[in-house]
């Protein structure tokens, strides 16, 4: 594809759930595959890459076919680019990351822009929220974890501080750090 028929899409990812809200507004190629969209989620949400995932858009499910599982539904995500899935404006559709914590995220198209050879993409571009732990149990187990931590006298106020290693700021994002990783990507 030429560079010029190329265009930019801005994207807001939104955590199903979250209150105050947690979601990144990202600039990414419209030809990226959904396997470098699910990278580039893992960096700007600040996923750790370690569990299942799946799209989901116009009812059909994108994933990474695998061979000990029977599941012909699943679409091979390598096969298909963002801009197969979403072309109109204000479309959306949804990434679903650890089958058990159940971690969904709304992936709406802001804006289709014009290609521009001096923005480096991917980029995040605005962002709101820390990323909750991995394994904390989904949406309700991160509220339970932040009142836990935020509160001395709550019985498992030690176990999840040690757990998570000390503090944590349930809204710190280092959007800096974030486009350094993205730009490590190569894409």
């Amino acid at each position: 594809m030429a560079r010029s028929k190329q265009k930019v899409y801005q994207l807001k990812v939104h955590l199903v759930g979250s209150k105050p809200p947690i979601w990144r507004r990202i600039l990414v190629r419209d030809s990226a595959t959904l396997e470098e969209l699910h990278d580039i989620l893992q960096i700007v949400m600040g996923w750790t890459d370690s569990h299942l995932h799946q799209f989901v858009a116009n009812k059909k499910i994108y994933g990474l076919p695998d061979p000990e599982f029977d599941f012909e539904q699943i679409l091979d995500e390598r096969d298909f680019k963002l801009k197969d899935l979403l072309k109109k404006e204000k479309q959306s559709m949804r990434y679903e990351y650890d089958f058990g914590d159940g971690w969904m995220h709304k992936i709406t198209l802001e804006k289709i822009l014009p290609y521009n050879p001096n923005t480096a993409l991917p980029i995040c571009i605005k962002a709101k929220g820390a990323c909750p732990p991995e394994n904390v149990g989904g949406i309700w187990g991160y509220y339970n974890f932040l009142e836990a931590i935020s509160d001395k006298k709550h019985p498992e106020h030690q176990k999840y501080k040690d757990w998570i290693g000390g503090e944590f700021d349930p809204a710190a994002y280092d959007i800096q750090g974030v486009n350094e990783l993205l730009q490590s990507l190569g894409r």
